[in-house]
């Protein structure tokens, strides 16, 4: 049998193929893939179903799936169901409250706020005691402020450098983002022994990066 993977396409691919070679899978076929969306390894040990980020969850909740690879602001943004077995430390990320040099967050009135994380942006700003009106947007949130759509974004960045280069600038740190590896609850029951051999191999590649100092820090 075959434990059958959804792994997030694009970034979160390429960041998690490593960690997969380093386990000790064979992702040759997974490299040549070209435009196949179904890749079974040489070994038959794991089928890998590409897929966007917020189709992995679907997938996972259907049953479709034993495994989801996907960052944690999926996760959280979709009421993650499924059970999270291990923080795979790449594709990290955080969020935050940006906006132009002239946003004032103390300014009375309600603050219009663009993103395309609206039950984070919700939490957060329940958290601060503060009533928002938020705008679910799916393209560049950046354009939100800068063309009076929103007085403010929450968003996720990497290194700051687009919003750098649109001329935001960041007012809060809000939770940090990673990938994360998903089991489906029943798959989890079926395929225990399967599934744990990989998180353990994972693991142990996870845990060599962590202590050769490969982690990154708070977006600057």
């Amino acid at each position: 049998m075959s434990l059958k993977i959804a792994l997030t396409k694009g970034r979160v691919e390429h960041q998690v193929l490593p960690l997969l070679e380093a386990a000790g899978i064979n992702c040759s076929l997974l490299k040549e893939k070209n435009r196949k969306l179904i890749i079974n390894t040489a070994n038959g040990e794991f089928q890998f179903i590409l897929a966007k980020g917020p189709d992995v969850t679907t997938y996972l909740n259907a049953g479709a799936v034993d495994i989801g690879i996907v960052g944690s602001d999926i996760l959280t943004e979709q009421r993650n169901q499924q059970a999270e077995l291990l923080d795979l430390k790449v594709g990290q990320c955080q969020f935050v409250l940006a906006s132009t040099n002239n946003f004032n967050f103390n300014q009375p009135g309600r603050k219009v706020i663009g993103t395309k994380y609206p039950l984070i942006t919700q939490r957060y700003f329940e958290k601060l005691g503060r009533d928002v009106e938020i705008i679910k947007i799916e393209g560049s949130v950046e354009l939100a402020p800068l063309i009076g759509l929103a007085d403010a974004i929450v968003d996720i960045t990497e290194t700051g450098s687009t919003l750098r280069e649109n001329n935001l600038y960041v007012y809060d740190y809000l939770d940090l983002v990673s990938t994360r590896l998903v089991a489906n609850r029943m798959s989890l029951k079926q395929h225990a022994t399967e599934i744990f051999s990989l998180v353990d191999r994972l693991m142990s590649v996870v845990q060599d990066l962590n202590q050769s100092g490969n982690q990154g820090s708070r977006i600057k």
